[in-house]
């Protein structure tokens, strides 16, 4: 009798201990499930205020080596016009064929115009200052140094008379002149030319032409001559 009331006690005691042990667990709070992704790092007040700051970008000083490099230097006019070659608007070019004529001239026009910038500057311009006409195998080449002024056409010599054609700011008209070579120099008189409403037969035929070519080969080696104005003008 003894027996059975200590079996009826243990069992009773095993069922308590069981139902407290699935009420503790039904009650315990489940945690919630890792985050799998990486929580972004907390910026410091320093980073957000540099972050906010745009960058200011460098610049090379007005005067520096790159700057100088790349600004452009005013061109050789008088140079360049050397390696051109004329058009042949209203003539088939001559024959590249050396004359009597061949050099280069120059001359100094005593006034003093005020050179006045122009798009479309007129043919000849009259200007003072240095003038440079070249005739090199059939080719004439003009310019003037104060305004940067050029032009090149054609030109022919036969006798004492020398043609001048093709040129581009008057290509429908032929400058007919005599010429004549005195103590070194070019003389040129118009029979007829109307280029540029008779500026061309103003300019050529206003001044003497002095050549640039040394009287000898001495002279041309030594430099020992008297080298007329304009010669070593650009």
């Amino acid at each position: 009798m003894a027996l059975k009331k200590d079996t009826t006690a243990v069992g009773s005691m095993a069922a308590l201990m069981a139902t407290i042990f699935f009420v503790t667990v039904a009650c315990t709070p489940t945690p919630p499930p890792a985050s799998t992704s990486t929580p972004s790092p907390t910026s410091s007040p320093e980073s957000a205020s540099t972050a906010a700051i745009p960058s200011t970008p460098t610049r090379s000083p007005a005067n520096s080596p790159e700057n100088a490099a790349a600004t452009p230097t005013p061109p050789d006019r008088w140079s360049e016009l050397a390696q051109r070659t004329p058009y042949p608007y209203s003539t088939p070019l001559p024959a590249a064929q050396t004359t009597i004529l061949d050099a280069t001239y120059a001359k100094v026009d005593p006034r003093q115009a005020e050179h006045v910038p122009c798009k479309r500057c007129p043919a000849y311009p009259p200007g003072g200052g240095v003038w440079k006409l070249s005739l090199d195998k059939g080719i004439f080449r003009v310019y003037h140094q104060l305004t940067g002024w050029v032009t090149i056409g054609s030109f022919t010599v036969a006798g004492d008379q020398i043609e001048f054609f093709n040129d581009p700011h008057c290509f429908r008209d032929t400058g007919v002149y005599r010429w004549r070579l005195e103590d070194g120099s070019l003389i040129l008189t118009a029979v007829e030319d109307n280029c540029g409403v008779y500026l061309r037969t103003q300019n050529l035929e206003a001044l003497p032409w002095e050549s640039c070519q040394p009287p000898s080969t001495e002279a041309a080696i030594t430099n020992h001559w008297p080298i007329p104005p304009g010669c070593q003008s650009d």
